[in-house]
């Protein structure tokens, strides 16, 4: 769906993007995680055609998005900071979108309205909270029935409540018309529970893109404890990471759970438990790679 090859960006002298490469596939929800000054403002900004790259291509359904009108009226777009016109009701900007999106259901816009019931569709947008400026940004986003759903901190101000429901729909999207997602969060939990792929970004580019099955596989938290000194890792395990407190080492390897407790196992310890790897902490290890200061974290 999304097909990013070779993207720079400058910004003043500041390096914002570095031959960055990047692949959403159709139909995903695909998480975009990095820390703060990462560039994932930036790249979500080419991809929906806002920013021009110095060098490099960016292509949506294999066309390229710069002066594109028919792949951007498939996108829809809810920023971290929304905008809407001064004295601009729901209502108005319904209408609004209704002029600009050909594919804008505006039965299915009254419909999922009824899952806002806090929602004055008559009331001036300025007026609403935050989190009630991000429910009407959902309802008109998902009333388009995009193609591809960007979203930048999407449910940031948001009740818990309010942030299933808004999941409930958009997954909804994702199943019912293959709808492609790409979302980018600090709330890595979250994205656990809704990506299938997730794609790291530091520095301006992808250090990590994977399937989140693929990537919560290939690396492995083991604790061990023996009556001595930890012995030599087996051959085949690489320690990523490693601590000890007392007996007990809490290591990080890069290998399959199986794979690590079958070898670990062999070593005869005192204590073995082999545990998942949440996304939040595989984050934290890359960064830990790319020279982010995380200590102990981890454990």
């Amino acid at each position: 769906m999304i097909q990013i090859d070779n993207v720079s960006k400058s910004f003043h002298g500041t390096q914002a993007l570095d031959h960055l490469q990047m692949h959403v596939p159709k139909g995903a929800i695909y998480g975009l995680v990095g820390p703060n000054g990462a560039g994932k403002s930036t790249i979500i900004r080419h991809i929906v055609g806002a920013y021009r790259p110095d060098e490099g291509e960016i292509l949506i359904d294999g066309e390229n998005i710069r002066e594109n009108a028919s792949i951007k009226e498939k996108i829809a777009y809810i920023p971290d900071e929304i905008f809407y016109f001064a004295q601009a009701t729901t209502l108005d900007m319904m209408h609004y979108y209704k002029g600009l999106y050909p594919s804008f259901d505006e039965q299915y816009f009254y419909k999922i309205c009824k899952c806002f019931p806090m929602l004055n569709l008559k009331k001036p947008i300025r007026s609403f909270s935050k989190g009630t400026i991000k429910q009407v940004a959902f309802v008109l986003a998902l009333s388009i029935h995009p193609a591809l759903l960007v979203l930048d901190e999407p449910v940031d101000g948001l009740d818990p409540v309010m942030r299933r429901q808004i999941w409930s729909l958009i997954m909804g999207e994702v199943a019912d018309r293959g709808t492609t997602v790409l979302v980018s969060s600090h709330n890595l939990r979250e994205l656990e529970d809704v990506c299938d792929h997730i794609g790291i970004l530091s520095h301006g580019h992808i250090i990590l893109e994977r399937s989140l099955d693929n990537l919560q596989s290939s690396v492995t938290k083991v604790q061990v404890a023996f009556d001595g000194d930890l012995p030599p890792i087996p051959e085949g395990l690489q320690v990523l990471h490693s601590v000890t407190n007392g007996r007990v080492s809490t290591l990080i390897l890069k290998g399959q759970p199986r794979e690590a407790q079958e070898k670990m196992a062999a070593l005869h310890p005192l204590l073995l438990d082999v545990l998942p790897l949440s996304l939040e902490e595989i984050f934290i290890y890359e960064m830990e790679g790319e020279h982010y200061e995380v200590k102990n974290i981890l454990f």
